[in-house]
């Protein structure tokens, strides 16, 4: 396995403080890094019955993409809705379940700045 870049190594930081959120509001992580043909799913996580897309977007300093909000843009959304389409071929037994979509913006050290949650409407 390969060693991961500096910005992979961010990423990853950025999700696990994310995902230590979640659990501690009670949410259990399905798959984590979920990839398909369409792109990738950061974390996917129940809290029954509803389902939570999280799209994590690590930043070293807040600029002019607003720590990360530029980065969310419709190409992105295309992307995202594709791959939790495929993820759902995967899981049919959630298919039926609610789904919200958040955004987590995660402030990298050592800014101590809380993470900005949020929610995707349709």
């Amino acid at each position: 396995m390969a060693t991961p870049s500096p910005t992979q190594r961010q990423g990853n930081w950025a999700e696990q403080r994310a995902l230590r959120l979640l659990r501690a509001r009670g949410w259990t992580l399905l798959d984590r890094q979920w990839r398909c043909r369409w792109g990738e799913l950061d974390l996917v996580l129940v809290k029954p019955p509803r389902l939570l897309l999280v799209e994590v977007k690590a930043r070293s300093r807040s600029g002019p993409d607003g720590w990360g909000r530029a980065a969310l843009g419709a190409a992105k959304r295309i992307r995202l809705e594709r791959s939790w389409a495929c993820w759902l071929l995967e899981h049919p037994e959630w298919a039926g379940a609610p789904v919200e979509q958040v955004y987590a913006l995660v402030p990298l050290p050592p800014s101590r700045r809380p993470v900005r949650w949020i929610r995707v409407t349709a």
